[in-house]
C-alpha cells in the first residue's frame, strides 16, 4: 500500500496519480482518500487494517497549526494523527506532499 500525506490542498492525489501514471478512472478504483475524516470514533487499527487493503490511501494531515480550544476538534486531530500512524506503519511506501512536491519517507514507488 502507498500512503500518501500532507497538508490541505497541497496536491496530493495530482501527484500520486501523475506518478504512477493513472487515469482518473484508475485512480479512483484504486484509491481512497480524506481518510482522516473515518477516524474519529472508530477503531483505529481495524479501520487501519482494513484502509491497508487499498493501493492508495490519501490522509490530510490536521496536526500543524494551533491546538484547536474545543475539545471535540482535538480529538478529531488526535484520532487523524493516530489513524496516520498505523496507516505508516503497514504501508511499503509513505510519502508527504506539500506544494505539489512529493518526499517518500519510506520505500519508493512501484
Amino acid at each position: 500500500m502507498i500512503f500518501v500525506t500532507g497538508p490541505l490542498y497541497a496536491g496530493k492525489r495530482e501527484y500520486i496519480r501523475n506518478a504512477l501514471g493513472l487515469s482518473e478512472a484508475a485512480f479512483s478504483a484504486r484509491a481512497v482518500w480524506d481518510v482522516q475524516e473515518l477516524a474519529p470514533g472508530a477503531n483505529l487499527p481495524e479501520l487501519a487494517d482494513r484502509l491497508a487493503q487499498k493501493d492508495i490511501v490519501i490522509a490530510t494531515e490536521l496536526g500543524g497549526g494551533l491546538v484547536p480550544i474545543d475539545g471535540a476538534e482535538r480529538e478529531k486531530r488526535e484520532a487523524a494523527g493516530r489513524l496516520a500512524c498505523l496507516l505508516a506503519g503497514r504501508a511499503d511506501t509513505v510519502i508527504r506532499v506539500c506544494c505539489g512536491l512529493g518526499q517518500i519517507l519510506k520505500g519508493k514507488l512501484p
